[in-house]
């Protein structure tokens, strides 16, 4: 990432509203991207339930118009996975495509992703080994364990002790896969390596019901996520743009390109639509595309101050602990608690989320809190254990001060609140009065 001391950002255009084109293109973040996270990963917690209250959906139940949409969590997934290529490209588009040093980005990436995942990985376990497995799933082993650990879940068929893992070792191998995107950035352009991601992927999702290695691929890797990758990635050269791009109605084009993609979905039905998912993601990354360059230009300006509201950015910054601790929780109190108690479909469903959406985001925000954010502020193995210690002493400072009025008071193995003086009795004193003592002489005598 380039020095913004050396390369100032670009003058705002004589109509934009001041600090609109600073705030976009600053070198730490772009407003709204916090508030996409959180709402996708609540989305994500919602489609669980839902799946929960109506099981077998679409086949088997079919559930109310009004809940239909909430079937669709793989939206929320290509988000994550869309934003993940946007974020990681930002500082690479400020210099000139190029990482500062590929080990550091690796050990940063690794620093960010694995201590939560793997704080989570325990987590699930024990939920699965110890209150409720999943049901109609195989309970993980020592394999597991390994396969997991190892974020290779998508190679080896193993017992899953949380479903919600698949797409993290997805975008763990997209990771390994950036830095040769980001060489046929600079070698050829942008959109050329769009297009040849896109053409690898399409070609494998043409011959996949034709050729089994294909086909193979396409049921554990997921391929059509890394053009989504791409894209993201495409999408992080806006803030190096020119004001002519900048300045294009990419909200509006945005719109443009879902009006179509929701019409296909509606019009061929839900179980089409989950057939069809490969497809799909690929029809989603042009509006996806626009719709990020739309935030990091601000615009629409009211979108993006609710996107980027108290709320919701205190949502996005526990996101990813959201997404990979809420489903045993979702287990536990679906099958442990309301299901056989409360009649499946709408009744199920309101149930559930009135326990479950606080429940997951509260643990969620303290799981965070210890496994997630310290890794976030705190940039290394070293700065953590420095943060660390002097969290300790500070502790033990507050502890000190809090017990300097008891020893005051007249020591460990005396009361902290000295008897009142009016109730105590004082023999007489040489004077042959009675009476409280002085104020040079001791509150009690030996």
């Amino acid at each position: 990432m380039t020095n913004t001391r050396e390369r100032p950002p670009p003058a705002p255009s004589p109509g934009t509203a001041p600090g609109t084109a600073i705030a976009a293109i600053q070198p730490g973040r772009v407003v709204g991207l916090d508030g996409i996270r959180g709402l996708a990963a609540l989305f994500v917690v919602v489609n669980h339930i839902f799946e929960r209250a109506w099981p077998g959906y679409p086949a088997a139940n079919h559930a109310p118009f009004w809940a239909a949409w909430m079937l669709y969590g793989r939206f929320a997934v290509i988000i994550f996975i869309a934003l993940s290529g946007f974020s990681l490209g930002l500082g690479p588009a400020r210099s000139g495509w190029r990482l500062a040093s590929v080990a550091t980005y690796a050990q940063r990436r690794a620093w960010r992703i694995l201590p939560p995942y793997w704080a989570a990985l325990a987590f699930s376990l024990l939920m699965t080994w110890l209150v409720l497995a999943q049901p109609g799933w195989a309970v993980p082993n020592g394999k597991s364990v390994v396969v997991y650990g190892l974020l290779v879940q998508d190679a080896f068929s193993v017992g899953s002790p949380n479903r919600a893992f698949w797409s993290i070792a997805i975008e763990a191998q997209l990771y390994i896969l950036l830095p040769l995107l980001l060489l046929l950035v600079r070698r050829v352009s942008a959109r050329a390596m769009v297009a040849l991601v896109a053409a690898i992927v399409v070609t494998i999702g043409l011959l996949g019901p034709y050729v089994p290695l294909m086909n193979n691929t396409l049921g554990k890797f997921t391929p059509d996520l890394a053009v989504l990758f791409a894209v993201g990635l495409l999408t992080a050269g806006i803030i190096t743009a020119g004001e002519r791009t900048r300045s294009r109605p990419w909200a509006g084009y945005a719109l443009a390109s879902t009006v179509p993609v929701v019409a296909l979905m509606v019009v061929k039905g839900a179980t089409w639509s989950n057939r069809n998912l490969f497809w799909l993601d690929l029809a989603w990354a042009p509006a996806i595309s626009c719709f990020l360059a739309a935030i990091a230009t601000s615009r629409p300006r009211r979108v993006v101050r609710f996107l980027d509201s108290r709320l919701l950015r205190s949502l996005g910054s526990c996101s990813y602990s959201l997404y990979l601790t809420h489903m045993p929780i979702v287990i536990a109190v679906s099958y442990g608690l309301v299901l056989g108690r409360v009649a499946t479909g709408t009744p199920a469903f309101f149930v559930l989320a009135a326990i479950l959406l606080p429940v997951t985001v509260c643990f969620a925000r303290l799981f965070a809190a210890v496994f997630e954010i310290p890794f976030q502020r705190h940039r290394g193995r070293r700065a953590l254990l420095h943060a660390m210690s002097a969290r300790r002493r500070q502790l033990r400072r507050f502890a000190s001060r809090a017990r300097g009025p008891r020893s005051q008071a007249g020591g460990r193995g005396r009361p902290a609140h000295p008897q009142p003086v009016a109730d105590r009795v004082r023999p007489a004193s040489r004077l042959g009065h009675l009476g409280p003592p002085d104020p040079g002489e001791p509150a009690t005598r030996s």
